[in-house]
């Protein structure tokens, strides 16, 4: 995922904040043609007492009703020169999201997962999370799950293959997260299936990668993140695909040290979107396509083009993945809100080395179809959510509350209502917390 385990010092004291009401600006009648009577919703934060997270979380927060039963999965599995093999990667369970929740670490259950594979050998290679899990429709019994991860290598663990010109290059890489001498990771979005509601898990293939050559290398990377590639996904379900909000980190052709610009880099970064057929889930690799700026025509590794507006202008701060300031939103959550009638997306902000950002923010899309001309394309200008000057803040999410309406409605991190529960890490700390709930107005 972006960031992974890396803490950075706090800076200041943290900013109590009270009940806050933003209001999105409208769009265009011209871009909103389809929606003409669109009013883009308007929000507060309620502040609580700090609902603490009990494990380990450092991605989105996969969870899926199995049943009458609510199962989450967060935490790492996987094989990471740099931080060392994890298994963290569990499942917790109960009647409803404040129980499992609250489940101590030490009630987790950890799933059977693919082992990973020797260097050179074709198989599961570097670390996973889950990120999003799809349960397959097709399966009455609900107990077909499709978990969408982000999935972490280096030169290695995925030394580079001319022959498939898969993996990297150990020439002039960037830095990583560490303060010791650390390579940066790669990221790239999988897909695993489960039979069984998530106790046993099959490695099906990738969702989406980028390849060596668009790698951004010395001198040129010195922002200590990624050295590109594609991770952080958040998965939606429309119709007959499935559609993959995710951060690109690479660079929007073959970087070449000698004709290197910030401002092309940066133009091809920052949150984007590729849907797969659900019917090809099984097989997915080569069979995802990007959005290129007019559809989904670009191919799985392939060049694709950012969402225009939830990038950030130069003027106001934006700026490449591979610059020390930083400078775009990343680590996308999307829901859809069945009380607005629109897709809620909740996302970070980076403004400096190794991740650091204190403000999330929030962004509405009012097409319930995604697949239909640029509707996937149509979000509102991001506003700021939450901010809290002195620390770092990850991975937000919206998550179900214990009431009737939630359980009965079996709502997760992907389908909600009027009142959800705003979850984030705050990343100098190592905690998952929840201090807010958020309430919507049409």
């Amino acid at each position: 995922m972006a960031p992974k385990n890396y803490f950075p010092p706090i800076l200041i004291q943290t900013l109590i904040l009270g009940i806050f009401c933003f209001s999105c600006g409208q769009k265009s009648p011209e871009e909103l043609s389809e929606v003409p009577d669109f009013k883009v919703p308007q929000f507060r934060l309620i502040p609580t007492d700090t609902f603490h997270f009990n494990n380990f979380v450092d991605c989105n927060m996969a969870e899926v009703w199995v049943g009458d039963t609510l199962r989450i999965f967060p935490g790492k599995y996987g094989e990471d020169p740099v931080w060392g093999f994890a298994e963290d990667l569990k499942f917790a369970s109960g009647a409803h999201a404040d129980e499992v929740f609250g489940t101590p670490a030490e009630k987790y259950i950890a799933p059977n997962l693919p082992k990973n594979a020797p260097v050179g050998q074709a198989g599961l290679h570097g670390a996973v999370w889950f990120e999003t899990v799809y349960q397959d429709e097709r399966d009455p019994s609900g107990r077909t799950l499709y978990a969408i991860y982000h999935n972490e290598n280096y030169p290695e663990t995925l030394p580079f293959d001319p022959q498939t010109g898969e993996g990297y290059l150990d020439q002039n890489w960037p830095l990583g997260l560490t303060e010791r001498i650390t390579p940066a990771a790669v990221p790239r979005i999988g897909v695993m299936k489960s039979t069984d509601g998530g106790w046993n898990w099959e490695n099906k293939g990738l969702f989406l990668e980028d390849k060596q050559p668009r790698m951004i290398l010395n001198p040129h990377n010195i922002s200590k993140t990624f050295a590109g590639g594609v991770g952080d996904p958040s998965a939606v379900a429309v119709d007959d695909y499935l559609y993959l909000f995710y951060g690109e980190y690479g660079y929007p052709g073959e970087y070449n040290p000698e004709t290197y610009s910030p401002e092309t880099e940066a133009s091809g970064q920052c949150i984007s979107v590729a849907r797969i057929k659900i019917s090809d889930l099984d097989d997915p690799q080569g069979k995802a396509k990007r959005w290129d700026g007019k559809g989904f025509h670009a191919d799985w590794d392939g060049i694709g083009a950012p969402i225009s507006s939830l990038q950030i202008p130069k003027e106001k701060g934006g700026g490449p993945a591979s610059s020390p300031q930083g400078g775009f939103h990343w680590g996308p959550s999307v829901s859809w809100n069945t009380y607005l009638k629109c897709w809620v997306m909740l996302m970070g902000h980076v403004e400096g080395q190794s991740w650091i950002g204190d403000k999330l923010y929030i962004s509405f899309n009012p097409h319930r179809d995604l697949g239909h001309g640029d509707n996937s394309q149509a979000w509102t200008a991001p506003q700021l959510l939450v901010q809290k000057p002195g620390h770092v803040l990850w991975y937000p999410s919206l998550q179900p509350l214990n009431t009737p309406e939630d359980i009965a409605e079996k709502n997760t991190s992907l389908k909600l209502g009027k009142r959800a529960r705003l979850f984030f890490k705050y990343s100098d700390l190592g905690k998952y917390m929840s201090e807010y709930l958020v309430e919507f107005e049409k």
